[in-house]
């Protein structure tokens, strides 16, 4: 079964990474423009028709919520004692916490759901919850942990960049137009599907190209720590939180694959931007990424037994 998942999840995945890899050798693709189709254009699309087309309920929405709030918070206690007990210094502390609390959930996470999952509506509802949350995490938490003492005043900029954010509106016009069942003409659900249809090959070469810029380097004790806590604690944490709040089914195994993905490349961008351990940050992305290559397949087969 392990062998079965490797070939037909895992390594599709890794293919198109390493496809990803090889242009920005050969061509030096341009990542930020890559980053902005994907933002802006690929992922609300897929946001939206998975919620539309999904039969989600507000029941299970809460339910997800709730999980990700738990999973969230216990998974912040574990690195604030880390690295307290460590004695790791402001910025060190803001920059270990987002590469275990922010999750590569879009450009990795997505894929993997829709190759698991077969593309099932709510499967992807699930997974596209999860990346909103994420984006909510990242430019609120995530930004004003690595500024800290340089905050004072600025809470208006984190705003501003989350209302600029295009998924959670995607994420509430998909719901409600699920909800209140809002029917679309085809030459609005046709485009869109035609986007969301491009997500996998896009996200993941795109995923290829950032990777390849950043040097691998073994030596640094604490990248393996977050990795502990990233690939192996974190959905520990999830399996529990799992069986806690009683879930079963298609929605535990979407939450549980979920809660084993790789550090995300927002964790980086985040450090370079306020040059904040921007050497730590992209090898916990990278390694995690090549790591994950083991850990989601186990954890594929762990979720289809709930």
């Amino acid at each position: 079964m392990i062998v079965q998942i490797l070939l037909d999840v895992v390594l599709p995945v890794f293919v198109l990474i390493i496809a990803g890899s090889l242009m920005q050798r050969l061509f030096r693709l341009d990542l930020y423009t890559l980053s902005k189709i994907n933002f802006y254009y690929i992922t609300p699309a897929v946001v939206f028709m998975s919620l539309y087309r999904s039969n989600i309920s507000m029941e299970l929405l809460g339910g997800v919520a709730l999980f990700y709030g738990l999973y969230v918070g216990v998974l912040y206690i574990f690195c604030f004692a880390l690295t307290r007990s460590l004695r790791y210094p402001s910025g060190m502390k803001a920059a270990f916490t987002n590469s275990v609390l922010l999750d590569n959930s879009g450009n990795y996470g997505l894929p993997i759901n829709q190759l698991v999952f077969a593309g099932a509506p709510l499967a992807a509802s699930i997974q596209a919850l999860i990346m909103s949350f994420q984006s909510l995490l990242t430019f609120t938490y995530g930004v004003i942990s690595i500024q800290g003492a340089r905050l004072s005043g600025n809470y208006r900029s984190v705003l501003i960049g989350f209302m600029k954010m295009p998924v959670p509106y995607a994420l509430v016009l998909g719901f409600l137009f699920h909800v209140f069942a809002v029917p679309l003409p085809n030459f609005v659900t046709q485009p869109l599907g035609y986007i969301q249809n491009s997500m996998v090959a896009v996200a993941l070469l795109t995923l290829g190209a950032q990777i390849v810029k950043y040097p691998l380097r073994l030596g640094r004790m604490d990248v393996y720590f977050s990795m502990i806590l990233r690939l192996i604690i974190a959905p520990v944490i999830g399996y529990l939180i799992i069986l806690i709040l009683g879930m079963k089914g298609l929605p535990a195994q979407a939450l549980l694959i979920a809660s084993g993905m790789p550090t995300g490349v927002n964790s980086s961008i985040l450090a370079e931007e306020y040059r904040n351990e921007p050497d730590f940050a992209a090898q916990t992305v990278l390694v995690s990424t090549l790591l994950n290559i083991v850990t989601v397949t186990i954890l594929i087969t762990v979720a289809q037994g709930l």
